[in-house]
Order: C-alpha cells, then sequence, then structure tokens
C-alpha cells in the first residue's frame, strides 16, 4: 500500500513502464499516426538526402532509400507487431522473449545508456544551431531546450502524442512551401536526369546511411506501438512514415543536394520561412528527441527493478535523466562520447534480432505471454537467465562492428536472428532459473491518473 501511495505523488505518468498497456488505453489511429510522422518530420533528414544526392545519381539514391526503408519496415513491423500484441515496451518485453529477467536488465542498460546520450547529443546540435541562428550562448538554448523536452516527456506519451498533432502539420505545411517556392524556378526533370554533382557514395555506404541510422528506433518501436490498437495499424502507420521519411523527405533533400551541389540545405526552409518557421523547424527537432529521452526512462525503471528490486517512477526518472543529459549537453561534454554511441548502436540491432527469433520463430519462451495477454496481466514468474542469448548478442556485435561488408547494424541484427532461430529451433537456447515478479507488477496497472485519452481518435 506504502508502494501505491508514493506512486500517486510523483509528479507526471509511470505510463506503464512495468506492466502492459490496458486495451482501453490504447490510442485511435490518427493520434497514432501524427506520432510516427513526427518521427520524419526533422531537417536532418533533408540533409541525410542532399548528402547522398551530391554522391549519386536521383536514380542510385531512390534504390538507396528503397533499401533503407524495406529494411526497416521490416524489423519495425516484426518487433513492433509484438510489442502491440502484448503491450509492452521493448526492456519489459525481453523479460520472457530472449533473454530472460537478467539479461533484460543489460538490454535496458545498453538502451538507456544509448538513447540518453543522443538526447544529450541531439540537445547539443539544437542549442548550437539556436545560438547560430538568433544568438545568445549556445548552453543556453541547451538548458532551455532540455528543460522543455524534459517537462514534455514527464508528462508521458499522452502528452507527446498532443504536441505532435500540433508540431507534424505545421512541420510539413512550412517544408512544402519553403522547398516548392526553391524548387519553382528550376526543372525538376533536369534535377533528376542530372549526375552527381561530388564524389560518388557506394550503394552499401548509402544504404547504412539511411538504414543504419535509424536502426536503433526501429528496435525500440515497442515504445510506441504497445499504444496502437491493432496489428494493421502499426503496419500502415510505420510504412506511412517510412514513405514520407525516405521517398518525400529524403529524395527532396537529394533534388536539393543537386541543386546547390552540397549537403548544406537547411538553410533553405529556414532562410525562405522567417521567424516562425525558424521556430517551427526547432519544435519539430524536440519532438524527435523526446522520444530518447523516453524510451531511455523506461529502461532505467526495468533495470532498477531487476537489478535493485526498486519500482521507480517513470516520471521521476526522467527528471533525474533529463537534468544529466540537458547539464552535460550544456557543458559541452556530450559531443566527445558520439563514438562510443556509435558503438551502442551496432550493439542494439541483435537484441531486435533475437527478440523478432524468439517471438516469431522459436517461440519457446512465450508461452507465458499467450496464457495471459487476454487478462492483461503479466505472467507470476519469468526465466532468470538466457546463457546462450548472451552469447549470441556478443557474437552478432562483434560481426557488426569489425566484418567491413554490408551494413554493420543490418549485419549484426542479422546473425543474431539467424544464430538465435537455428539453435532454439534445435533447442540449444535454454532459459535458466525461474524469477517471480513482484505483486504489483502481475495485475492490471492502473490508469495513471492523467490518463484521460488527450486528443485520442
Amino acid at each position: 500500500m506504502a508502494t501505491n501511495t508514493t506512486t500517486k505523488k510523483n509528479v507526471g505518468s509511470d505510463d506503464y513502464a512495468l506492466s502492459r498497456v490496458p486495451r482501453d488505453q490504447r490510442l485511435g489511429f490518427w493520434t497514432m499516426l501524427l506520432q510516427w510522422l513526427a518521427q520524419s518530420g526533422s531537417i536532418s533528414q533533408f540533409t541525410l538526402g542532399a548528402t547522398i544526392g551530391v554522391g549519386m545519381t536521383f536514380k542510385g539514391a531512390f534504390l538507396a532509400f528503397t533499401l533503407g526503408a524495406v529494411i526497416l519496415e521490416v524489423v519495425i513491423f516484426a518487433i513492433g507487431l509484438a510489442g502491440m500484441r502484448e503491450g509492452l515496451a521493448t526492456p519489459m518485453l525481453t523479460r520472457w522473449i530472449g533473454f530472460g529477467r537478467n539479461g533484460s536488465a543489460l538490454v535496458s542498460f545498453v538502451i538507456a545508456v544509448s538513447l540518453v546520450g543522443w538526447f544529450g547529443v541531439q540537445n547539443t546540435i539544437f542549442g548550437t544551431s539556436v545560438s547560430a541562428l538568433v544568438g545568445g550562448p549556445a548552453w543556453v538554448w541547451c538548458v532551455a531546450a532540455g528543460l522543455a523536452i524534459t517537462v514534455l516527456v514527464i508528462f508521458g506519451f499522452r502528452y507527446m502524442a498532443l504536441f505532435a498533432k500540433i508540431v507534424t502539420p505545421l512541420f510539413f505545411a512550412l517544408v512544402a512551401w519553403s522547398v516548392t517556392s526553391t524548387l519553382a524556378d528550376h526543372s525538376i526533370g533536369d534535377l533528376i536526369s542530372s549526375p552527381a554533382p561530388g564524389p560518388t557514395i557506394p550503394l552499401a555506404v548509402a544504404a547504412t546511411a539511411i538504414a543504419g541510422g535509424y536502426m536503433t528506433g526501429a528496435i525500440v518501436s515497442p515504445e510506441m506501438t504497445r499504444y496502437n490498437r491493432k496489428g494493421s495499424h502499426v503496419f500502415l502507420q510505420s510504412a506511412s512514415s517510412m514513405i514520407l521519411s525516405e521517398y518525400i523527405v529524403g529524395l527532396t533533400g537529394v533534388l536539393l543536394g543537386h541543386l546547390v551541389k552540397s549537403n548544406q540545405v537547411s538553410h533553405i526552409v529556414l532562410s525562405t520561412s522567417g521567424a516562425i518557421g525558424v521556430i517551427v523547424v526547432l519544435m519539430s527537432t524536440a519532438k524527435i528527441n523526446d522520444w530518447n529521452l523516453y524510451g531511455s526512462s523506461l529502461g532505467v525503471v526495468n533495470f532498477f527493478q531487476v537489478v535493485f528490486g526498486k519500482r521507480l517512477h517513470r516520471g521521476a526518472v526522467t527528471v533525474a535523466l533529463g537534468l544529466a543529459g540537458t547539464l552535460l549537453s550544456a557543458v559541452g561534454i556530450m559531443t566527445h562520447f558520439t563514438e562510443f554511441l556509435s558503438v551502442l548502436g551496432v550493439a542494439i540491432p541483435p537484441v531486435g534480432g533475437i527478440v523478432v527469433a524468439e517471438y516469431w520463430v522459436v517461440r519457446r519462451m512465450r508461452k507465458p505471454l499467450d496464457e495471459t495477454r487476454e487478462s492483461g496481466t503479466l505472467p507470476t514468474s519469468s526465466p532468470t537467465w538466457v546463457p546462450l542469448s548472451i552469447v549470441i548478442w556478443i557474437a552478432a556485435f562483434c560481426v557488426g562492428k569489425y566484418v567491413t561488408v554490408g551494413i554493420p547494424a543490418l549485419n549484426s541484427l542479422a546473425t543474431a536472428f539467424a544464430l538465435y532461430s537455428v539453435l532454439g529451433l534445435l533447442g540449444l537456447v535454454r532459459p535458466y532459473g525461474t524469477s517471480a515478479l513482484d505483486d504489483e507488477d502481475t495485475t492490471t496497472a492502473p490508469a495513471a491518473p492523467d490518463a484521460t485519452p488527450v486528443g485520442a481518435a
């Protein structure tokens, strides 16, 4: 009883961090679609398209974006559908799917460190960009942005969805106007048929930048899809995001790269849209970065519950992570960790490969989830360790890190999927030990005090 009282006093929403999202708390199609599309709304995607366009023809870039989009969509749908069915985020899902209770703590730690790290890095870029555009010390803008995002994430998924409803249409309307104005005086046909203006970029390198850059986001897609109502919604929404992000935003960036013969295209939007446009662009950047902080908070909650036996409130964890990430970005430390974070980016895809292999192919550990899914509860126990999964994880990471052919993130994911599928079907992947869940985690989580469906469609 004391635990529940403490939880109610916390600021913000716990967002079912250690339980299934109840069916009556799932969100409608259009609300979730805007969440997905918000992930496509970033100037950085135009820059990526322009970078590829400088080194590839439009036809080559189209093939690269197609390859990247197909890879990402397959991964997102396979793991996102599992998250939707179970109503669980990736850290909790791995307790029963592939890793066991203790293994899920390792997964949670890697995800949490990676995402909060990228939150700090993106916040640094955010502050530096604003400083260059409007003046003022970069650290001030870092603090302002970091605190604003932290406050938003404290209150959870529903308020993030509401923010997406506001920002996403504004961003794409602004970008459409700016880009259309820029391209109006040029022949689209000539830009499409023009040769690459810079050094050639191989297809594999371009596909690596496209698919590898968002692979971590694909692996943690259950953080979002657990709020979906139907599997068809997961597919349609994620596919729509891929189409918008890769084919519309990315290929428009390719055309702009051919036009200005450089990847420095962000000024096209910013210079033609005025102060309001700058604000909208910055808000859209914040809308993407809030997912880094949100996913990190879920990972930390699961990690502490497993390792220390303490159930932390997700809102309180968000405050701690947000303040830490904001402080480190303000003093300029986070930019020194980008190489380390890139290494973690290769370590996370194998988690997705193992989850997909166990949930959809091997299917030897998911039975307790099948038995409790209809009631909305969690199984009363979970495996403690799955040692061979850790071995597979390490082996797949080594393939992604040291094999120089292909896409590193995809190499590590595919290796983990193949190894786990084969060894699992042979009966060699076996859990060891059984760990009981706390009583509070085996029941359906009550609706949070702020669980009124904000903007639910």
